[in-house]
């Protein structure tokens, strides 16, 4: 009997013991919030909102010092590789076949590739939103203090929003563009040798050939303004 009194009253002095064990682990671990809250916002400031849409990884040791907060910043992360991924295998190789274009043989040469190129840039649209969608159901869910929410969402403006919003109607513009040159090389492809070039420029030898690619130029000439523009726009978000 002895024994098991001393085993009940050991039991009753180590519980308490316990529980305070439990409650300095918890305090600890508490503790670690502002300190890991403070470092995510300094590296927003002067990291992140200093970056273009290209953001960097975490490295392992900024893992650890922003904790709970390293998945906050997946979201942004998330986003910027998704839109650069496909803004590179649309967009920009769009604008680099157009630039190529200095000739009147340059519209067959580049044609095919044009052509494939809008299949391509009608995917990009839908990605983007995708990835928005992703990102903003993401972010609803995050449960931030004030001073990291709002920070938070300046970043997630310049990282997301915005760069989502100027890239949408600069896909329909370059769309368009593309559509008109491509309809140039078909044209000329099809003269087959009732056209001749010399000198990067082109001969044809009937007044009606003349007057269908002129009135083609002419619509290039009219969207070549729209898609500088939009061409400046990509630069600027993906710089």
């Amino acid at each position: 009997m002895a024994v098991g009194i001393q085993s009940r009253g050991f039991s009753r002095w180590l519980a308490p013991v316990f529980a305070l064990l439990v409650v300095m682990q918890l305090t600890a671990c508490g503790d670690k919030e502002p300190e890991q809250r403070k470092a995510f916002i300094d590296y927003l400031h002067n990291t992140v909102m200093r970056s273009g849409v290209h953001i960097p990884t975490l490295s392992e040791d900024q893992k650890q010092k922003f904790g709970t907060y390293v998945s906050d910043y997946a979201i942004l992360v998330g986003f910027s590789q998704q839109l650069s991924k496909s803004v590179e295998a649309s967009l920009t190789p769009a604008l680099e076949q157009i630039n190529q274009i200095r000739t009147a043989q340059d519209y067959i040469a580049k044609r095919d590739t044009l052509q494939q190129s809008l299949g391509a840039l009608n995917l990009l649209g839908q990605q983007i939103q995708s990835a928005k969608l992703q990102a903003d159901s993401a972010r609803a869910a995050l449960k931030q203090p004030d001073d990291l929410k709002a920070v938070y969402s300046q970043v997630y403006d310049k990282i997301v929003t915005t760069p989502s919003n100027s890239l949408m109607p600069v896909i329909p513009t370059t769309s368009s563009f593309v559509q008109e040159l491509v309809l140039v090389g078909d044209f000329l492809q099809a003269q087959g040798n009732q056209v001749s070039f010399n000198n990067g420029g082109v001969q044809f030898r009937t007044q009606q050939q003349v007057a269908q690619y002129n009135t083609m130029m002419s619509n290039l000439v009219a969207k070549q303004q729209d898609w500088l523009n939009a061409q400046k726009t990509v630069q600027a978000v993906m710089q």
